[in-house]
């Protein structure tokens, strides 16, 4: 259970690294492709506003991928646990503010992830 978790923290990662690439580096160039709803002549001009957002994503992918480096089973629980709630509203808020379909995106893989969690965690003592 503790590695089919550990895998889906690390797609969360991967993910969350390729918005971060995404809204810092290919904004103004693949923005109007993906979002093709928003209006074609705001991509320069927001250019720098989704780089800060990029950045907060990677920074998510970041702490994620600390989480996986973290031996002790406790605190890998707890440090990731952390992340993916922080991914969880994220989505939550996107989902909100820009398109319903971004919880099913973020939020939902991030419960995912913390169910497996805490259930490895439940075996973990049960075993012990």
């Amino acid at each position: 259970m503790w590695m089919l978790a550990k895998i889906v923290i690390g797609l969360i990662a991967l993910l969350h690294f390729y918005i971060a690439w995404f809204e810092i580096f290919a904004w103004t160039t693949r923005g109007p492709v993906v979002f093709s709803s928003f209006p074609a002549e705001l991509f320069e001009p927001t250019k720098m506003m989704a780089a800060n957002q990029g950045l907060y994503n990677g920074f998510l992918a970041a702490g994620l991928v600390w989480s996986l480096c973290i031996k002790d089973y406790l605190w890998h629980r707890r440090v990731a646990t952390c992340f993916l709630l922080m991914v969880c509203v994220a989505g939550i808020f996107g989902a909100a503010t820009v398109s319903p379909r971004i919880v099913f995106i973020q939020s939902i893989p991030a419960l995912l992830a913390i169910i497996l969690l805490w259930l490895a965690a439940k075996r973990q003592a049960e075993s012990d």
